[in-house]
């Protein structure tokens, strides 16, 4: 196992953004076999009051006949950060926000991953590879 980062230098000096392949959405639906027939192709489900919410494949969502107007990239950052640590969602966001590029954010054990709107998926490459290198260089 690679070891964990845990300062917040160290997660944002080492996070390695990488583009993950297709555009994807986010969908939402209380109808439990659509979430049978959506989660074996699912990136991330997250249960929520209203219903789950599931990040799919755009053709999949649109297979499946629900909204896919929302495009979104998903960018993985490839540092295996500590579950405690304090600052890469911050840093993150806050960059992207200061870029106006929204972003949601997906905590998992292994790493996190960054959603943004497909169109703005290359600058916010830019931004957060920028981010990085700066971390790096103790800036």
């Amino acid at each position: 196992m690679p070891e964990v980062a845990r300062t917040a230098v160290d997660m944002i000096a080492g996070m390695t953004p990488v583009v993950q392949a297709g555009d994807f959405v986010f969908v939402t639906t209380n109808d439990p076999a659509l979430v049978a027939s959506l989660l074996p192709q699912a990136m991330a489900m997250v249960r929520e009051r209203e219903g789950m919410s599931l990040l799919v494949p755009v053709a999949v969502a649109r297979d499946a006949g629900l909204d896919a107007t929302q495009p979104m990239r998903c960018i993985t950052l490839n540092v295996h950060s500590s579950l405690d640590g304090v600052g890469l969602t911050a840093a993150v966001a806050t960059a992207l926000a200061d870029g106006a590029i929204a972003c949601n954010m997906i905590a998992a054990y292994h790493h996190d991953h960054v959603c943004v709107p497909s169109a703005a998926c290359d600058r916010a490459l830019d931004i957060l590879t920028a981010l990085q290198d700066r971390a790096a260089k103790g800036a």
